[in-house]
């Protein structure tokens, strides 16, 4: 038995990365036959089924937890894992909160540094990156935290929103445009991408961005401000907000590009899900997107190099053959889905 820890996921309103990990990794473990979960939330100093009644669990199941907690999220949790009666593993995400902790909400700051250190006492632990793995060993290695975990890599990959994946190169639209998705804080690093966006309309380049994404209530509103500003400049920068599957997927159909300017990321789903509908990618070259980009089909640029962006946006605006070069390796690079993602876990869990 596979006990999923849905705790938080049973009462978030947001579609964010972790909650689309959460769901696809849930739904493919219950569609599999060799593989019975059971859905626990933690409440009160220990875990409940879905009716609220106590779970019992036994020394050959298993405890997966996709979900990022703190003291003060669930109080006993520290007891119980000291003595959980089953064996116990959790997903890894990244360690954002820790190296940048002005620009992310406090609450995740406060609780980041004892989740990383309580992820030690787990029996596995699955991160979503190489990147990821790493930084979480050297991260137990500074703080000298002794550990008992197992932890390997689970790949994430394209398939969340339950589309085929693009079999044929698409036509490359008379209209050049770009689309970008996440949500909307600084570390997404959306004002770069309008400024650099903004410099390019002002040589007379022609083009629209589609900037897509919840706004982050603690850091995001100077940002939708700024590109409320700038599309009284410019018609071609649109601003959406959150929008579902459906309308992204259109969105990228019609685009030359997705871009992603990240300055921090712990595996960047957006990348292959853009990628999964053959659509080439302009990405920060930081370690986990540098990882997506391996494959093909994505260009490279340095975060913080605005000189950079500005050529490399040129660049996929104008050169046809460039964009239809990258377009073909997205299409032909290996993705695997979600349900090689459920082998890899159920392959850790053992």
């Amino acid at each position: 038995m596979i006990f999923f820890d849905v705790t938080n996921a049973s009462r978030s309103r947001h579609h964010s990365g972790l909650q689309r990990v959460s769901a696809c990794i849930r739904a493919g473990l219950a569609a599999r036959g060799d593989a019975t979960v059971s859905e626990v939330s933690w409440s009160g100093g220990g875990w409940v089924g879905a009716d609220g009644s106590p779970v019992r669990v036994g020394a050959d199941d298993w405890l997966l937890t996709p979900e990022v907690f703190g003291a003060d999220d669930r109080p006993g949790f520290a007891d119980w894992q000291a003595s959980p009666g089953c064996r116990i593993a959790a997903i890894y995400y990244d360690a954002i909160p820790l190296k940048f902790p002005a620009i992310t909400w406090p609450r995740s700051v406060g609780r980041h540094s004892g989740y990383m250190k309580q992820l030690a006492r787990f029996d596995r632990v699955l991160a979503i990156s190489e990147a990821s793995r790493r930084e979480l060993l050297g991260y137990w290695e500074w703080a000298r935290t002794p550990s008992r975990a197992q932890v390997s890599v689970i790949p994430l990959v394209a398939d969340g929103s339950g589309a085929p994946r693009a079999s044929e190169r698409p036509a490359i639209e008379p209209a050049p445009a770009l689309v970008m998705v996440g949500i909307v804080e600084p570390r997404k690093n959306q004002t770069l991408m309008i400024d650099a966006c903004s410099r390019l309309w002002d040589t007379g380049l022609g083009f629209d961005l589609h900037i897509v994404g919840r706004v982050n209530p603690h850091f995001g509103k100077p940002i939708a401000t700024h590109a409320a500003e700038v599309s009284r400049r410019h018609a071609g920068l649109h601003f959406h907000g959150q929008l579902d599957d459906a309308r992204v997927r259109a969105l990228h159909a019609r685009a030359r590009a997705a871009v992603f300017p990240s300055i921090a990321e712990g595996n960047g789903l957006p990348v292959l899900e853009a990628l999964w509908q053959g659509v080439p990618c302009v990405c920060s070259r930081i370690p986990a997107l540098e990882e997506n980009a391996a494959g093909g089909g994505c260009v490279l640029v340095d975060a913080d190099d605005r000189a950079g962006w500005e050529a490399a946006l040129r660049s996929i605006l104008t050169d046809d053959s460039l964009v239809a070069s990258l377009r073909d390796q997205a299409l032909e690079r290996p993705l695997p889905t979600w349900s090689d993602t459920v082998d890899a876990v159920l392959a850790a869990l053992g």
